[in-house]
This record gives structure tokens, sequence and C-alpha cells, in this order.
């Protein structure tokens, strides 16, 4: 009887570690939230930045990180389905109609109130982009995570050669310097096209192409904003006959079919973010547009970067504007962590947390961080961003975004590409398909 005494003791200590270690295990896994973005290098940033919350919470990050050919598909998919893989999302700003609209992010007006989280202490334009649904009404859904603008960079090394310059100055009447308009952008592509460089045949520019996301939107928009492009009557909400559509619209996208037909490097017809980071890392051009985010890698770059690049803000034509991307950062409300999410999201608004940020490369919207006298100082781009933020303008943000954004794709890509058409026949057409998407979704 004491030996069988024993070994029920035994077994009933044998259950109890069991029962111990799963109680562990559970728990360990409760103390851990997984934050999904794109794969680039702002994310490997938060992944370093994030290792100083669990060294404060005790509670381990995981990421999700997709590689932006597949993010929109990848993570829109994921809010669609209810999935709990994401507790934290860091979703393009145009997602933000749609997922306030549809309850895939929980609103935060009031965990802000009680957390003493003021927008005020973001950037303004910012906040307007990534964090509110409906547009500008005090409605947040986000916290600004990561701001970013579509920006240029180029061969300063080959600019600043005498006999190029001189032979730019005589062909153009100006200097061969960082352009101050659109036209002067053709002008260095054109002068750059095809032209041997120590040995090698070089190509104008590197401007976004791409028909199967939201490339050659992002591109053309940078132009036509410039050209003073409005998505709308601002006195009359889908009221886009005559701005979507304007002959400023029209001139601004013939324009950017021109910089494709002239000055863009064989092949160039699908390109976006990472075509124009390879185009550029490897020699092949003078110029690329590109995010403002992947500017810290090509300052870095052993071939390109250090005094070899200059960097500069998207040129006026006739008003200042930019094309905004960037992104907030959301609770998902299908998580089973919003408590611990919510966390992160107080511990990422901290002033001391947003300078950390933006000294690792990520881009901080804290006023802290944009407001300090010395911010112009901390990287060859960070003055071209200030100046870039004050005048950046976005695509749609219903929540009929995707239609709207597929309309877009196939106009411009089908006249600048393509080849079809006429820049007022594709905007033409544009208004249609937007007019019959809004009519669909009960606005007009």
């Amino acid at each position: 009887m004491r030996i069988f005494g024993a070994c029920l003791a035994a077994a009933a200590l044998s259950v109890t570690a069991v029962t111990a270690m799963s109680t562990q295990e559970v728990q360990a896994q409760d103390k851990e939230l997984t934050l999904c973005w794109a794969a680039w290098d702002p994310a490997n940033a938060l992944a370093q930045l994030g290792k100083d919350f669990t060294a404060e919470s005790g509670i381990e990050m995981n990421y999700e990180f997709v590689p932006w050919t597949n993010f929109a598909d990848r993570f829109i998919n994921e809010l669609n389905s209810g999935g709990k893989l994401c507790d934290l999302l860091i979703g393009d700003s145009q997602w933000i109609g749609g997922s306030a609209t549809y309850g895939h992010y929980i609103k935060l007006n009031d965990f802000f109130e009680k957390e003493g989280i003021s927008m005020d202490d973001f950037a303004p334009a910012t906040v307007h982009a990534y964090s509110t649904w409906p547009k500008g009404t005090p409605n947040y859904w986000a916290l600004p995570a990561m701001g970013d603008a579509l920006g240029w960079v180029y061969r300063k090394d080959w600019f600043a050669r005498p006999e190029l310059r001189e032979e730019f100055k005589a062909k153009y009447g100006h200097e061969l310097e960082v352009p101050k308009n659109w036209t002067e952008v053709k002008h260095i592509g054109e002068f750059f096209q095809g032209r041997d460089i120590d040995g090698k045949k070089v190509y104008g520019l590197g401007i976004y192409t791409e028909r199967g996301s939201e490339g050659i939107t992002m591109g053309v928009t940078a132009a036509m904003y410039s050209w003073g492009f409005q998505y709308e009557n601002p006195d009359k909400p889908y009221d886009m006959p005559g701005y979507v559509n304007s002959p400023e619209a029209a001139e601004a996208l013939e324009f950017y079919k021109s910089l494709y037909d002239c000055c863009t490097p064989p092949g160039h017809s699908d390109a976006y973010m990472v075509a124009n980071l390879d185009a550029y890392k490897s020699g092949q051009v003078a110029m690329q547009m590109n995010w403002f985010a992947f500017f810290p890698g090509i300052a870095k770059d052993e071939d390109v970067g250090g005094d070899k690049s200059g960097f500069f803000v998207n040129p006026a034509q006739n008003v200042a504007a930019s094309t905004l991307g960037g992104q907030g950062i959301s609770v998902v409300a299908y998580s089973d962590k919003k408590d611990m999410a919510l966390d992160y999201i107080k511990w990422f608004a901290k002033s001391d947390v947003q300078k950390k940020w933006w000294s690792l490369g990520g881009y901080s919207c804290h006023v802290d961080v944009l407001n300090d006298p010395n911010f112009p100082n901390t990287a060859p781009f960070a003055a071209d961003f200030l100046k870039a933020m004050d005048g950046v303008k976005d695509f749609w943000q219903e929540p009929t975004y995707a239609e709207l954004l597929q309309s877009m794709q196939k106009r411009v890509h089908d006249y600048v590409v393509a080849d079809k058409g006429t820049a007022k026949e594709a905007l033409d057409k544009l208004v249609v398909d937007w007019t019959e998407v809004f009519e669909d979704d009960g606005k007009l």
C-alpha cells in the first residue's frame, strides 16, 4: 500500500508539474504581441526599437513583415476575414476609411483621452491622413507611425562634373542643379538619356509605371498635384467633372507620359519602388523618384551613398505639393490582446521613443522630433522631408478606395505606357469610372 501510495503521489506531482508548465507556456504566449507591416528597412528599425518595449513591459514582440508586392492583398484579406494574426497593424493611409467603416480597427478616442495622448503632438498632415475618419473629424483610428512622402534622389557626383555642367548650361540655359520644376526634371532626363558615364551607358529617370498595385498612380499624382490637380470640387463632395479631368490635370498627365517616352531605361514599363531603387543603385539612372523611407538606405549605400547622392523635394510646377506615403498604427479589432496592443500604442507615442525611432531610420511624425531646431541637420534628406510633409496630398481614403485605385491604375497606365488615346480621354474615362463607384456606394 505504501508503494501504491507513493506511485499515486509521484503521478500527482507529475501531473502538477505538467499543468504548471502548460500554464507557464500559456502565460508566456499571452505576454506577446504580433505587429504586421511591410518588409522593408523601416520595419527592421521598428523591430530594433521594439526591444525597448519588451524590456520595459515584459511583452515579447513578434513581427509579420510582408513584401510590398503582397502587402495589401495579404493584410486586407486578413482584415476582411476577421483573422487574429495581427494584434497591431501598420496599414496604408488609404485603408483607414474601410477599416473604420467595416470595424477592422478599434476607435482610439477614449484611450487617447484616458492616457493623455494628444493628437496635437503629431504633425497635422499625418493626423489628418493616417488617423482620422471621416477625414478631418476628431475620430481617430490610428496613431501616426511612419511619415512619408514621395521625393527624389540624384547623382550629385555626376551633376558636379565641370564638362557636363558646361554642356548642360549651353543646351538648356540653366545650371545642372536640383530641378526647380518639372520642366527642368525633363531637361535633366533628356540630357543623361543614353549618355556614356565612365564607360557605361546610362539613362535619365526612374519613375513609377507599375500597373498591378498602386505604382503608376503614385507617380502620376506627383506630377498632377504639382499642376494643381484636385479630386473633387472643394465646395461639393464627389463633384469630379472639371476637377479630375481639368486642363491642368491633362497637361500634367501628358507631361508624365513625355518623361516615360523620353527618359526612362529600357524595359521600365512596370516599375515601382524596388525597380527604381535597383536602377539607381546599379548606376543606370541620373535621378529617381521614390519614397523618403528609402533614403537612409541610399545614403549608406556602398556604391551610391555619401557624397555621390543628393536628395530633393518633389518639384513644383504651378504649386508645391507631394504625394503622401506613410502609415498609422492601429489596434486590430479581432485581436484577443487589445489591452497589451494599447500598451504598445501608449509606449510608442512617447516623445523619447519617437526620437529614437527617427534615429534608427523610422520617420517620426511627432512634433518634438520634427520641430527640433537641429532636425534638418540630422540627415541629408531631413530638411526636404519637412518641406514635403508640409504639402502632401493623398489618394481617396474612401471605403471603396480599392475600386477607385484599380480604375486609376488602368486608365493612366493605358495612356502613359500602353499609348492608348489622349490624356484628356483617359481622365474623362476615369471620371465615369469613379462616378459609377460612388453611385454604387450611395455617395452620388
